[in-house]
């Protein structure tokens, strides 16, 4: 009996591993997501680095799990980033044409100036700001998950990040849930895989053309041949 698809999201806080176990066993153990979730069966559906925030899905379902994750179907990831700096507008149309990085150039991305989020949680710890520097609040949507890339693309721009909020995937978002909390979502419908295109029909062979005793090709078709003399 197969088990119902499953899909929960999850606020992680800053400095938790995004996975049930820590891989590393010469040191001190790193919280997880198992000191958070207690929902056996569940796996993320994509990674959320250890020193990022914000929202995290996590189904049963390995077909959901794919969807979910694939670059391929190009589901929006909205981030919520505190930069060094104030980007202007010619940094904001980088961000949004493509930034070249050493992996190659990223797809177009939506970028704007924002104000901080409102009712947002105070992180532990705090991050590190210098005093004559100002720090900007920027929304960055990007359809693609290079390995840190939000954080590769404002330092090219010259803002480095400072902290890192993932706030939506697609149309899942944050809104409701506290930090370090989780809860269960309708799981969608995913897409049937698309059928095997059938093979396309054989083409009628080509009648082959007879051979003289001496091996070449007779090209006379029978119409064309000359009457025999009597």
């Amino acid at each position: 009996m197969s088990t119902a698809p499953r899909l929960i999201r999850f606020n992680k806080p800053y400095d938790v591993m995004p996975q049930f176990t820590d891989r590393r066993m010469d040191a001190t153990p790193r919280p997880t997501l198992s000191n958070f979730i207690d929902c056996p069966g569940v796996y993320p559906a994509g990674r959320l680095d250890r020193d990022s925030e914000g929202l995290m899905l996590l189904t049963n379902n390995g077909r959901l799990q794919s969807w979910i994750s694939d670059p391929k179907h190009k589901l929006t990831k909205t981030y919520w980033v505190q930069v060094e700096g104030m980007p202007d507008e010619d940094a904001l149309s980088v961000l949004r044409k493509g930034v070249e990085l050493k992996d190659g150039l990223t797809r177009p991305a939506k970028a704007r100036i924002m104000d901080e989020p409102a009712g947002l949680w105070a992180r532990t710890p705090p991050i590190r700001e210098r005093k004559a520097i100002p720090t900007t609040w920027v929304q960055v949507q990007i359809t693609e998950g290079k390995n840190r890339q939000v954080r590769r693309m404002t330092a090219a721009v010259g803002c480095p990040t400072l902290r890192l909020i993932r706030y939506a995937i697609g149309s899942w978002t944050l809104d409701g849930l506290a930090q370090g909390k989780w809860d269960d979502l309708e799981p969608p419908r995913v897409p049937s895989p698309p059928r095997p295109s059938q093979k396309p029909p054989r083409r009628p062979k080509t009648p082959r053309k007879p051979r003289r005793q001496d091996g070449t090709v007779n090209t006379t078709a029978k119409g064309d041949r000359k009457p025999r003399r009597k």
